[in-house]
C-alpha cells in the first residue's frame, strides 16, 4: 500500500511495513504461540506482584526495593512494546504495521530500553554504598536521590529515543517495505530508505552500541569492585551481599547481552538475531522476576505474607 508523496510531510509513499515473521512452519508458529504467550503472562504476573510487594510492605520501603519496583514496571513495558503483536501476528498470513506504528514502536523501544540501563546503574550505585559505604547509606540513598534516579532514566531514555528517531523520521521510503523481522527497530528500518544511509546506519548504531557496551562495562567493573569489598569483609552478612549481587550481574547479563549483539555486530545472523529479539522481550523481563524473587529472601518472605493476606481476603468476601 502506498500513498501520494504530497501528503506527508516526509514525503514518504509507503503507508505500511510487512513483517515476514519468525518462521513459516506452522508446527513452529504452534510453539511459539505457547511459548511466548505463556511466558508473556508470566513476566507480566510475576513482575506485577514484585511491584504489589515493594509498595504494599513497609519492610520493603528502602531504595533497594524502590529501584527493583521500577526495573520490574520498565520489564512490563519491554514486554508490552513488541510481543503481543508478534502472538497476534503469528498465525497471520501477512503480518503488516502502519509507518507510524512502526516509529512509535522504535520510540517506546529505545525509550525505554534508555530508562533501563539508567535503572540497573541505579540499582549498581545502591549497592555499592550499601556494601562500601554502609554508615553513609541512607544519607546518600535519600528519597530524594531514589527520585533523582528516575527522573534522570525517564530523562535518558526519552532525549535517547528523540535524537535517534529525529535523523531517520523524514526518511524518503518509496518502495521496498519488508522487514525480515516480527518488529520495528533502527538498524532494518534505515535499511529500507530510498537513499545512502550508510552514515546515518553508522551512526545509530554507534550511538546505541557505544552507551550499550560503555554501560555494560562501567556496571561490570563496577560489581568487581563491589565483590572484591565484600570478600575483604568477614562478616555474617557477606554471604547475603553475594546472593544480592549475583542477581544484579546475572539480569545486567541478560539485559546487555542481546543488546549488544543488535547494535554492535556488523552482520548479525537473522535467525540467531530473531532468537535473540524473542528472549530480549519475551525471556529477559520474565527472568529478571524470577531471579530478584529466587535469590533475595527478603522478598520471599514478603510475598507470601502478600499471597497469604490475598487468601485471606477472598476467603472473608
Amino acid at each position: 500500500m502506498v500513498r501520494n508523496p504530497m501528503d506527508g510531510a516526509n514525503h514518504s509513499v509507503v503507508s505500511e511495513f510487512v513483517f515476514l515473521g519468525i518462521t513459516n512452519s506452522w508446527e513452529i508458529q504452534l510453539l511459539l504461540f505457547v511459548f511466548t504467550s505463556m511466558f508473556y503472562m508470566a513476566s507480566m504476573m510475576g513482575n506485577s506482584l514484585i511491584m504489589f510487594t515493594a509498595t504494599s510492605d513497609p519492610r520493603l520501603h528502602s531504595p533497594m526495593y524502590f529501584l527493583l519496583a521500577n526495573l520490574s514496571f520498565i520489564d512490563m513495558g519491554v514486554s508490552s512494546v513488541t510481543s503481543p503483536k508478534m502472538i497476534y501476528d503469528l498465525f497471520r498470513k501477512r503480518k503488516v504495521i502502519s509507518f507510524s506504528g512502526c516509529i512509535t514502536q522504535i520510540f517506546f523501544i529505545h525509550v525505554i530500553g534508555g530508562v533501563e540501563v539508567v535503572v540497573l546503574i541505579a540499582m549498581a550505585f545502591d549497592r555499592y554504598v550499601a556494601i562500601c559505604k554502609p554508615l553513609h547509606y541512607l544519607t546518600i540513598m535519600s528519597p530524594r536521590m531514589c527520585i533523582s534516579f528516575l527522573v534522570a532514566a525517564w530523562m535518558t531514555g526519552l532525549i535517547h529515543s528523540t535524537v535517534q528517531l529525529a535523523f531517520v523520521v523524514n526518511l524518503p521510503f518509496c518502495g521496498p517495505n519488508v522487514l525480515d523481522s516480527f518488529y520495528c527497530d533502527l538498524p532494518r528500518f534505515i535499511k529500507l530508505a530510498c537513499i545512502d544511509t550508510d552514515q546515518l546506519e553508522f551512526m545509530v548504531t554507534a550511538n546505541s552500541g557505544f552507551i550499550s557496551v560503555g554501560s555494560f562495562f562501567i556496571l561490570i567493573i563496577s560489581y568487581i569492585v563491589i565483590i572484591l569489598t565484600v570478600k575483604k569483609q568477614s562478616s555474617a552478612g557477606s554471604s547475603k551481599a553475594l546472593s544480592t549481587l549475583s542477581a544484579h550481574i546475572s539480569v545486567v547479563v541478560l539485559f546487555f547481552g542481546p543488546l549488544i549483539f543488535v547494535y554492535t555486530w556488523p552482520s548479525p545472523s537473522i535467525p540467531l538475531d530473531k532468537f535473540l529479539a524473542i528472549f530480549d522481550a519475551v525471556l529477559t523481563p520474565f527472568l529478571n522476576s524470577v531471579i530478584y524473587t529466587f535469590r533475595n529472601q527478603d522478598m520471599k518472605v514478603a510475598m507470601r505474607r502478600v499471597c497469604q493476606q490475598l487468601m485471606s481476603y477472598r476467603k472473608i468476601s
